[in-house]
């Protein structure tokens, strides 16, 4: 670990946005951005250049949760885990791919997120669904639990449904969401 990374790291312990979990601690890559006021518990892993803004909790106590490089994990999103069980061995952890957006106040429970996908403000995910690369979920939406969500399409509603094939340009704001993050937290990383 590089000293400045390790530094910073040693003050997100200290500051409680780290938090250990029976003596597991969260793992940061390298230009992660964590607000003061998140919270990252247990059994996480931050690749590269992930961001976690305000009022974040990132649960990973009874269950792991990896989050790919390049995503951003948006103000008051709750990011859970189902525990391993005798009717579930694996139980459900969260994973997130690379380049993904997570809107305002999303609920992620136990779910997976492939590459490039968008979750709208206020929508909920459940237990064992599958969004695929390159789904729009719009704002207050529920999913639940194991459902797959088709690559290239909207998905809309409570329950969620497929709603239209995406155009070019919203297949192309995906990157460009990703990126927007990416430069913005570097704002606040060196201001």
């Amino acid at each position: 670990m590089q000293a400045h990374h390790a530094s910073h790291y040693t003050e997100l312990l200290q500051a409680g946005v780290l938090a250990p979990y029976q003596g597991v601690t969260p793992r940061l890559g390298q230009d992660v951005y964590l607000h003061h006021t998140a919270v990252v518990i247990g059994d996480v892993e931050l690749a590269d250049n992930v961001s976690v803004w305000p009022g974040v909790v990132i649960r990973g106590d009874v269950n792991h949760i990896r989050i790919g490089a390049g995503s951003n994990i948006q103000d008051a999103s709750v990011l859970h885990v189902s525990h391993k069980s005798s009717w579930e061995p694996e139980g459900s952890p969260l994973l997130i791919g690379q380049n993904v957006t997570v809107g305002h106040k999303v609920i992620l429970h136990g779910c997976t997120l492939e590459d490039e996908c968008l979750i709208g403000m206020g929508s909920i995910v459940m237990d064992h669904v599958v969004v695929q690369k390159h789904v729009l979920l719009g704002a207050g939406s529920l999913v639940p639990e194991g459902k797959v969500l088709e690559s290239g399409y909207l998905y809309l509603g409570s329950p969620a449904r497929k709603v239209r094939p995406l155009t070019e340009g919203e297949l192309a704001h995906f990157a460009y969401s990703a990126q927007h993050y990416m430069r913005l937290k570097q704002r606040y990383l060196h201001p």
